[in-house]
């Protein structure tokens, strides 16, 4: 989807909107259900009720969608998680894909 602008002096400048990409966390057996929703409430700004349903998701579906977001946004939370996950030793997962 794009968005036109027209000059005055009849120059014509198209925008485009920027491709979008699924932020996913991906289910693994040792990272406790209490960090994943603190990593979504750190990270990606999610209240309880959110963030305990998209844990939920991950838990018993294997993967949760976080939220679609910009190339280099979607590229800064995951590195924001796998700092997280590091420091506090758990194997989190998180990938992207296009929207």
């Amino acid at each position: 989807m794009s968005e036109k602008v027209v000059y005055k002096d009849d120059t014509i400048i198209e925008f485009k909107k920027p491709k979008m990409y699924k932020v996913i966390l991906l289910n693994d057996d040792y990272t406790t259900m209490e960090f994943v929703i603190e990593v979504l409430i750190a990270v990606f700004h999610k209240n309880p009720t959110d963030a305990t349903q998209i844990m939920l998701d991950v838990h018993e579906k294997g993967k949760g969608i976080v939220g679609a977001y910009t190339y280099d946004i979607a590229c800064t939370k995951i590195a924001q998680v796998e700092e997280m996950a590091i420091k506090r030793d758990f194997p989190l997962v998180t990938v992207m894909e296009p929207d």
